[in-house]
């Protein structure tokens, strides 16, 4: 029987599944962040072994060696990342040099959000960014610059439009919204002004910033036009990522699949109504799905590719079955 395991690793933890080949997932583990060139390899590589370890002592395995490995970390952009990463695990002996795949993180989120099908994954988080591939294998990504160039619709950026619209309704620049009161009260400020001092002397921080997202789906709800129009520019912004990636591919016309994954689907129908929509206005004939699996699952599919043991519905039934017996176990 041939075990792999299958990583994703991002900037707060780093997640690790180990899969059969027959599609049954054994065993989950967990470590730190490690994503590539933004924390030290040191970390990086600690992230990801105790992430494995876990996993195979989950899945009852006797050592964390198993017959193909494939990681997608965030950062990893170039043929030189990936190079350094795939020594990085090799040295790990995760798996045989032969056998070990690296990639970026929209990689394995397109692979569990489609169950290795081909066409397009949307990365809605602390950042965004969308990544795609066609039937012939080519691969393209859109989006994804990072908070200082890029990063429309994040969790960050509607962050940064709360507080600036708190800021221009109380110059008397914009509307007044809902979302004034919301904001000061989740930062706990006294007054307006105390947004300054938050922002530039404590420094918030990015993931700081971004868990302000909420805020806005929760005035919209309220019936705040403000929010409801940055919750739409992010959506357009978003789908305009996609456009780009269906274009390259060539898969902006016919029929076409789209995952939409990350943190921000925690606000459900909120953002996937009008996403849908931006998406329908671009691609007519793309149909936008809620991801399948997990990016680490994922991974683990690709990892099972890497020794050409083909994905096909046997071994999807087989996961699903799997994943749904433990969490009724849970």
């Amino acid at each position: 029987m041939n075990y792999v395991i299958g990583i994703d690793g991002g900037g707060t933890k780093t997640a690790a599944v180990v899969l059969d080949e027959d599609g049954h997932l054994l065993g989950r583990g967990e470590g730190g962040p490690s994503t590539y060139g933004v924390v030290p390899p040191e970390v990086t590589r600690a992230s990801i072994l105790t992430a494995a370890q876990m996993a195979a002592q989950s899945a009852g395995l006797l050592e964390a060696h198993f017959s193909a490995a494939f990681a997608g970390l965030g950062n990893v952009v170039s043929d030189l990342d990936r190079t350094a990463l795939h020594e990085m695990i090799a040295a790990m002996y995760l798996a045989g040099s032969a056998h070990i795949g690296v990639d970026h993180d929209c990689r394995v989120a397109l692979a569990g959000g489609l169950a290795t099908r081909h066409g397009l994954v949307m990365i809605a988080g602390t950042g965004t960014s969308c990544f795609g591939m066609n039937a012939a294998g080519q691969g393209w990504r859109s989006g994804g610059w990072g908070p200082l160039i890029d990063d429309e619709g994040s969790s960050y950026w509607l962050g940064i439009q709360a507080m600036r619209a708190t800021v221009l309704a109380y110059d008397g620049r914009g509307p007044a919204t809902l979302l004034s009161d919301i904001v000061m009260e989740r930062l706990a400020l006294r007054e307006v002004e105390e947004v300054m001092n938050r922002l530039y002397a404590a420094e918030m921080t990015r993931t700081e910033i971004a868990s302000l997202a909420p805020v806005i789906f929760q005035a919209a709800h309220a019936g705040d036009a403000v929010a409801a129009k940055l919750i739409q520019l992010g959506c357009e912004a978003m789908a305009d990522c996609a456009l780009a990636v269906a274009r390259r591919l060539s898969l902006d016309t016919g029929s076409s699949e789209l995952a939409l994954v990350g943190g921000l689907t925690n606000a459900g129908d909120a953002l996937f109504a009008p996403f849908t929509a931006a998406i329908h206005d671009r691609l007519p004939h793309c149909a936008v799905l809620t991801a399948e699996f997990p990016p680490a699952v994922g991974a683990g599919l690709l990892a099972l590719q890497l020794i050409h043991h083909p994905i096909d519905e046997t071994v999807l039934v087989t996961l699903r079955q799997s994943i749904s017996l433990q969490r009724v176990n849970e």
